[in-house]
């Protein structure tokens, strides 16, 4: 398994400078990757973080995690507006080829916190899948890959079970798109975590870990000894990335503007600590039996 972690469990806002000290701190930590949130409101050097990266051996993955705007956004109805989020998001991709991530991953299906009077019909499906196969056309020409990650009820309409993010990549028709499970959104959508993933599995690059109140694995109700078991038995080796906001940033309100009302991450080094002891232990309870 490689290990990651996203900035947001460390920082809110970062710099040049801010990233490459929490590139140190991932290698001192162990971890594979780094995701970095990007967006409108963030600025960095894309080159030079790259470089920094290569050196140190620790991988980069993007996401749309900082400012987004809700017209950028590939299942509108509207084509300028979805024409808007596809060169949107061509843009975060360009920012990938800059400091050779390996993935773009998120809910580009949509925008988080749009979510429609109804379920999306044939004719959304279709405008979205043509939207993914261009983008993961975009993304393979910077040399990363397309991930989409179901999100929960509460934030999209369009994809919250990996069944139905299999049919957008079904539709879409591209073979550079893959899906990313997020143990935090699945609480709400699934009655089984093991078929969940195995329903994934053929296309499952990669799992955000947290519990259900986005604290380390390990310290709520999500069934782990069946998520582990089943990424066992479908023989995953993919990217493991731990994923919360740090709540002690801006004395709080940082997690509590991302929706986490819980002080389950006030130290980003402890947080990534105990997500991978946890994780590691469990993997090795497995293979001994």
């Amino acid at each position: 398994m490689k290990y990651g972690a996203n900035i947001y469990v460390w920082a809110e806002r970062f710099t040049d400078e801010d990233l490459l000290f929490t590139l140190d701190r991932a290698a001192r930590l162990g971890l594979s990757f780094l995701e970095i949130p990007v967006g409108d409101d963030v600025q960095f050097d894309a080159a030079r973080v790259g470089k920094s990266a290569a050196e140190l051996g620790i991988e980069l993955m993007l996401s749309p995690g900082g400012l987004w705007p809700m017209e950028c956004d590939i299942s509108l109805a509207d084509a300028e507006q979805r024409q808007q989020g596809v060169l949107w998001h061509k843009r975060a991709l360009d920012r990938c080829g800059e400091c050779g991530a390996m993935a773009y991953a998120g809910a580009i299906y949509g925008h988080p916190g749009h979510i429609g009077p109804r379920p999306p019909d044939d004719a959304e499906v279709a405008r979205i899948a043509a939207a993914l196969h261009e983008l993961a056309e975009h993304a393979q020409s910077r040399g990363a890959r397309l991930v989409l990650e179901p999100m929960s009820h509460f934030r999209t309409h369009v994809a919250n079970t990996p069944r139905q993010v299999l049919n957008l990549i079904d539709q879409a028709d591209h073979a550079n798109i893959s899906i990313l499970l997020d143990t935090y959104h699945m609480v709400t959508e699934v009655t089984s975590y093991g078929r969940a993933i195995m329903d994934a599995s053929p296309r499952l690059w990669g799992m955000h870990a947290c519990d259900n109140n986005r604290g380390a694995p390990g310290t709520g109700l999500v069934p782990w000894d069946e998520i582990v078991k089943a990424l066992r038995d479908c023989r995953w080796d993919g990217h493991i990335g731990f994923e919360s906001y740090n709540s002690r940033v801006r004395d709080g309100e940082f997690a509590y503007s991302r929706r986490m009302f819980h002080n389950v991450c006030p130290d980003g080094d402890a947080f990534v600590r105990a997500a991978r002891q946890f994780m590691e232990t469990k993997f090795a309870a497995l293979t001994a039996r």
